[in-house]
Order: C-alpha cells, then structure tokens, then sequence
C-alpha cells in the first residue's frame, strides 16, 4: 500500500475549502497534541502543502509493521493518544461514551504513527490536516452505518474520497483498535476477580499452609480465571435461555489483496442517532508520562502472565530433538543450542517441562534438573520441592537428596512443603532417623502437620518395629483434633499383636471402639494372634469366642492363629474339639490351619497323619510353602527317615535365599537330631553366607555331634 496515492483529487479539493474557512483555527482548543512530538494546537493548512506532500512520488514508501501502544482503560480516561471523542445523544443531552471516546482515541494514535512514518519530511500541520479529514470520513461512516457493513464485507468502497488501499487501512487499524479494546476489557474484568473474597480466601488458606512468591501468584490467577471463566459461561447460558444474542461473537473480515488474509475481528459499537464529535486531549510530551507507562506495564507484567514465545524454523528442529531424547541421552547440548536460538523465559522453560513431562517423561527429570542452574529460569524454592517430589515418588532417593543439597548450598533452606515432600520419602523408604528430623523440622516452622503427614510418620515407626512411638504421634493427634484413620489404627494393632505385646494391642483395640470403629474380623484375629505369641491361650480362646458372637464367622487364617495357640501348649485334644465344633457350624479347613497341623504333628513323629494332610493341601491346588517343607525336614530326620530326609533338604537349599534364621537352626537342630552332621555343617555354613550369626546353643549342639558322632537310624 502507498500512502502518496491513497486520498483522491476530492479529497484535496475538500482540503482546499476547509484550510479557506480557518477551521483549524477555531478548533485550536479542541485539537491537542496527541503524541510527545506534537505541540497543544493545530493549525491552519494550505491546499499547496497538502496536494504536495500527499502527491510528490518521492516520498518513500510506506511499511507499516505491527505495532502495539500503551493505552489507559476506560476508567481512567486517560491515554498516550491524549484523544477523546464526545457522542451526543438524540435527546440533544451531551453524554460522553468512553468505550466510542477510547475507540477514536487509540484509532488516531496508531493513524497518526502510519503517516507519519511514510511522510518523514511532513510537517506537524500537514499530518494533523490528513488525520483530521480521515477522522471526519470514519465517522461519516459510522453515522450512515457504512462501517458496520465494512467490517462484515470489503465488496464496495464506502466513499470514493479514498483510494481503496487507503480504506483497507483504516479497516485494519480498525480491527487492531479492538482487540486491543477487548483485551483491555478481559484485563480489567480479570483484576475485579483478583480481588473478589472467594479468590482472596482461597489465597489466604493458601498462605496459611506455606505457599509464598511465585506459586502463590500463580495460583491466584488460576483461580481468579476459573471464576471469571465460570461466570461467562453461566452467563451465556442466561443469555441463550432469555433468547438474547451472546456478546463477545467475533466475525472474520476478507482482506481484498492477493494473498487474501482473513485477519480477525470484533464488532464496532453501535450508535443510535446521529453521531457528533471533538478531538480533544492533553499534552503527554513530558517525561513523567514514560515513567508512567512503564509502571503500568509492570503491574500488567504481575497480573496478566506472559505467553510463550513462537518457536519455529531451527530453534524447532532443536526442540524437537529436545523431545525425542532417550534416557541415557545427555540433553545438555542440545538445550545450549535452544537457549542460544530462543533466549528463553521462564515461561518457555516451563512450556517445555510440561511437553517433556507429557511426551517423553524419561528424560523429563534429568531435563528438569539441569534447567535449575539455568539464570533465565529464575529459579525459585518450589521448583526444588517439585524435582524433590518427583524424584521421591520415584523412589530415586539418591537424587532426591542431591537437589536437596544444591538447594541448600544456593543459600534456599527448606520450607514447609519441602519438608513434608521429605518426611513422605524417608517413611516410604524406612529411613526412620531422616524421617523424624524433616518431622521436627515441620513443627519448628508452626505447622500443625496434617493427617497425610502424620499417617507417613506413624507408619514409619510401625515398619521400623517401633509401635511404641507410633501410637504416641496418634495420641498427639487425637489431642490436636485429628482423628486417626482405620487404617492407623489397624496397623499399630498388626505391630502390636506380631510382637506378642498384649497390652499394647489390647489398648489399641479399646481405643478403636471409642473412636466408633467395631470390632472387625481382621482386628478380632489379631488380638487372638497376640495371645497366642504370649503364650495364653485361654485369653486367645476367650477373643475367639467374642468374635464368633459379634456374628463373625472365623476364616481359614483365623483358626490357623487359634490352632498355633494351642500348637505352643501341645494342647491337641483341645485344638480337636475347636476343629470339630467348627465343622460342625460348616468350616472346611484351608491351607492355613493344615499348614499349622502338618507342623504340629511332624514335631509328635506321626508322620503318615501328616503326609495325609499334606496330600489336602496338594487337593486344594495349593503349592506347600517353604514352612511346610522346613517342617517335613525336620519330621523326617528325626524319624530317620533319610531319603525323604535329603530330599526335603535339598529343596530348602534350592530357596536358601529365602530362609530366615529362624528356619536355618531349625533345620540344622534336626538333621544334628537325626545323625546327619555334615549335612548340618554344610547348612550351618549357607547360613554364615547370608550373615545369620549362630546362637551359642546352635554352636555348642555342633561341636557336641562332631565329638559324638554316631551312626545314624535309617528308615525307608
């Protein structure tokens, strides 16, 4: 497009008669300066000036890059176009219209930096005359309704006072003029949101729990943006309901020019009657108004986040290479490159973590990592606590404590989230000690820990064989309002009843039943366990019996447990009548309770009674466990039978790594028992292996053996 063509031989014409009737000269009061570079008034211009400026073929070629300006919003009334339109109502009762006032204002602003652009040699005069009659013919246009249908079409040209070139122009600076005005008014809708109560709450509570800087700001413009969001919508649906057209609609305009660009844009504002104006304003030529822009454009920077800039040609290509990394692939060359092409933000940074966490999570954490040390990245002490997290739940405990000491070394101590991210993975891991301090660490900062917190101590304690103190954080939240979970409770009565602490798990039992949880099959059996691991079974029977009358009918496991009370006391006629009465009631036994009787009687030597229930485990489908087998080994060597004897022995050497210490001195106990020495050797040799230390009884039955070696019994 050429500018020195655009205005038509009329139009210079009507330029001619204006500049014979002094209108500029009048109007002195209403034309301000509307850009730093322009004085308060206008004046006068000839007919000679502007036929030679807007015809003279040497002017240069105009190219009009886009360019955004800074305006004010329409509360402010006040921006760097210093030029506001006054609109007259039919009922002849002037009323200024901001949203027309901001339109005209910010459409001259970007009018007057075209022209001036392409007519450099143009004095102040002759631009202000080409603004002016530009202005009278937009709005001619607006009071005939022409513009309306402009925006919709570009089949017709308005008026001939223009070359078309000239009215696509306007069209265009049209269209810019509002978007910028829509987004100014997203903008300031979005700051009515940052202030409501629900958003200033939520922050509040977000504050409470440790959440400053960055993420905090971030997260209350998520939620102002729900807000705003959610009540669009439901107002659009209000709208639909009442029948009313949604406002906001945009429509596309056809550009008429080769390429056919279809740039888009919103709908001017309607006006009813007809439309009268002045251009009036301030002089802005005076610095403090920079100072001014440029704080606005800081605010803005704090509530409106930034985009992620473009990324095409190479800087492409390199990201996409970013992203089809492999695990063992080293990134850091690449993203030097990137960093190079792009000069990223840190919300580039961020866009690309989020594509690497969703396309290629392998490489995500080493990328992560490596972004930290990066100064563009700017970063802050969440995004330590993230990795930290990450790298937790992944159970890479190694590198979680590395970023925690490059954290630390930066000069970041741990906050309140960081610590809990630690106590999580320390408790998931066993590390009771570390566990305990990121725990204490918590309280010294005031934070009431909160049940997922105190759910990952407590069960720390519990998988540490520690209950004891388990139960103590519990007490500490039963005193602080929070009540423990089943789960919490139920677990610190598994403890209690596998080390046979009675007391304990009779405390934790009546504790459940006062914080409204009954007595559950599970809770029942465990108290019979613990019982039974101290060795009374009248107590073990005694819960048994209480079970079946709160109407829970025993299971296989269950009985197994009440069978090995009576097992300890060598009480079989009891543990007969127990198996007869449930029968009886409609028990069938199971794998458990038959593991149980097989162990029993091969102690007693009946061994054809306990190859017989062997056979019902085997009935059932069921494999014999390693119990099972550790069992029949120490049955057949002291029956001396030697053939079943090595045969079962060499199926414990085959699962050697799964024996305890426990079943090793069981074991070598037997064959010792039935004459087999050097067997037991050779096993108490696997057992030094693994690191099981022989007790002093284990030692001195070797060395007895050795010294009174007999010929062993044999048996087929």
């Amino acid at each position: 497009m050429n500018l020195k063509h655009l205005i038509s031989r009329k139009t210079i014409n009507s330029l001619s008669k204006i500049n014979g009737k002094s209108i500029f000269s009048n109007n002195s009061k209403n034309l301000s300066t509307i850009s730093a570079a322009i004085s308060s008034s206008l004046y006068p211009l000839s007919s000679d000036q502007s036929s030679g400026y807007l015809q003279n073929p040497k002017n240069p070629q105009p190219i009009f890059p886009f360019i955004r300006y800074i305006h004010s919003t329409q509360e402010t009334k006040l921006s760097y176009a210093s030029i506001e339109a006054k609109l007259v109502s039919s009922d002849s009762e002037e009323e200024e219209d901001g949203t027309m006032n901001e339109f005209l204002s910010r459409f001259v602003w970007i009018m007057r930096r075209k022209l001036s652009e392409v007519y450099t040699d143009c004095n102040k005069e002759t631009i202000d005359g080409m603004l002016l009659i530009i202005v009278e013919k937009v709005v001619e246009e607006m009071e005939k309704g022409g513009i309306q249908q402009r925006l919709g079409s570009t089949m017709a040209i308005p008026s001939q006072d223009f070359s078309e070139d000239l009215w696509t122009t306007v069209w265009e600076v049209s269209n810019m003029v509002l978007e910028d005005m829509e987004k100014a008014r997203k903008k300031e809708k979005m700051k009515q949101f940052l202030q409501s109560e629900e958003v200033k709450e939520m922050c509040r509570f977000a504050g409470e729990v440790g959440i400053r800087g960055d993420l905090l700001r971030e997260l209350r413009f998520k939620w102002a943006k729900e807000k705003m969001e959610e009540k669009d919508f439901y107002g659009s649906l209000e709208h639909f309901k009442d029948g009313k057209p949604v406002r906001g609609g945009k429509i596309f305009n056809e550009q008429a020019d080769v390429a056919e660009d279809k740039p888009r844009v919103a709908s001017l504002p309607k006006r009813k009657g007809k439309i009268k104006y002045k251009i009036y304003g301030l002089d802005l030529s005076d610095p403090k108004w920079a100072e001014v822009a440029d704080k606005i454009h800081e605010r803005e920077e704090m509530v409106w986040p930034q985009e992620p800039k473009a990324i095409s040609g190479k800087c492409k290509l390199v990201m996409d290479k970013i992203l089809s990394l492999k695990k063992e692939d080293d990134p850091s060359q690449l993203l030097a490159e990137w960093i190079e092409l792009l000069q990223p933000s840190r919300v580039d940074w961020i866009t690309l973590l989020d594509r690497l966490e969703q396309q290629n999570p392998d490489i995500h954490l080493k990328v992560a990592e490596l972004v930290l040390s990066e100064e563009s990245f700017q970063t802050n002490i969440s995004d330590f606590t993230k990795l930290i997290g990450a790298y937790a739940k992944e159970n890479c405990i190694e590198d979680a404590e590395r970023i925690l000491k490059k954290m630390v070394e930066k000069g970041i101590m741990p906050d309140i989230l960081t610590a809990t991210v630690l106590v999580h993975m320390y408790s998931k891991v066993g590390n009771i000690d570390r566990a305990k301090e990121a725990f204490e660490s918590l309280r010294s900062y005031g934070f009431q820990p909160d049940m997922k917190v105190y759910t990952s101590m407590i069960m720390a304690y519990i998988n540490a064989s520690k209950p004891r103190f388990a139960e103590s954080l519990m007490r500490e939240m039963e005193t602080r309002d929070t009540k423990p979970s089943e789960e919490i409770y139920m677990a610190l009565l598994r403890s209690y009843a596998h080390i046979g602490d009675v007391v304990g798990a009779g405390r934790i039992a009546t504790t459940m039943q006062f914080a409204g949880f009954q007595p559950s099959m599970e809770s029942c059996s465990l108290l019979v366990e613990a019982y039974g691991k101290a060795g009374d079974p009248d107590q073990a029977r005694s819960n048994f019996d209480n079970m079946i009358k709160l109407g829970h009918r025993p299971d296989d496991k269950c009985t197994a447990s009440m069978i090995a009370v009576y097992q300890k006391k060598n009480l079989l006629d009891k543990a007969l009548n127990l198996l007869l009465q449930l029968e009886k009631d409609g028990f069938e036994p199971g794998t458990a309770t038959y593991i149980v009787l097989v162990d029993w009687l091969g102690k007693l030597l009946l061994v054809d009674e306990a190859e017989q229930l062997l056979g019902k485990i085997a009935e059932q489908g069921e494999v014999p466990p390693l119990k099972v087998h550790v069992s029949l080994c120490d049955m057949y060597s002291r029956a001396g039978f030697e053939k079943k004897a090595l045969q079962t022995l060499g199926v414990l050497e085959a699962k050697k790594e799964e024996l305890g210490s426990d079943e090793f001195e069981r074991t070598i106990y037997a064959l010792i028992a039935g004459g087999f020495v050097q067997d037991a050797k050779r096993i108490h040799g696997l057992m030094e292996a693994k690191g099981f230390a022989a007790s002093e009884q284990l030692k001195l039955a070797l060395t007895a053996s050795q010294a009174f070696s007999q010929k062993r019994p044999t048996k087929r």
